[in-house]
C-alpha cells in the first residue's frame, strides 16, 4: 500500500507526511522539516504545502492536532499530525521508493552500461 487505492503518494503529499513523521507540526514546521531531511534539496513553498496538505486531510493521511506540548499555542496556525493511515502510507511509500532505488542501482547506470 502506498496512497489510497494503492496508487503512489504524489511527491508533496510524499513530503508532507515525511514533515510529520515525528510528531505534529504546523505548516511553516512541515515546511522547515522537508528542506531540513533533504538537505535542502526539496522546498515546498506556500502554494505546494497547503494543496498537499489539504489533499493528504481529504485522503485521511493527516488530520488537525493541538499544538505539540512546549509549545507555545498560536491561534494564527493549524497543526497537524499523521493518523494511522497516514503512517502506513509513509512507509509504504517509502519502501516503494526503495524498491526504485534497488532496481536502478542493479541496472548499474553509473558504469556506462
Amino acid at each position: 500500500m502506498s496512497g489510497p487505492g494503492n496508487k503512489p503518494l504524489t511527491s508533496s503529499v510524499f513530503y508532507v507526511l515525511l514533515g510529520l513523521g515525528d510528531g505534529p507540526r504546523h505548516g511553516l514546521g512541515i515546511a522547515d522539516e522537508v528542506e531540513r531531511s533533504s538537505g535542502g534539496d526539496t522546498v515546498l513553498g506556500p502554494g505546494s504545502l497547503y494543496t498537499a496538505i489539504r489533499n493528504a486531510l481529504e485522503l485521511g493521511l493527516v488530520a488537525e492536532a493541538s499544538a505539540p506540548a512546549g509549545e507555545a499555542a498560536d491561534p494564527r496556525r493549524k497543526y497537524y499530525r499523521l493518523t494511522p493511515e497516514g503512517r502506513a502510507a509513509l512507509s509504504s511509500e517509502a519502501d516503494r521508493l526503495q524498491r526504485l532505488v534497488s532496481a536502478v542501482r542493479g541496472l548499474r547506470v553509473s558504469e556506462g552500461g
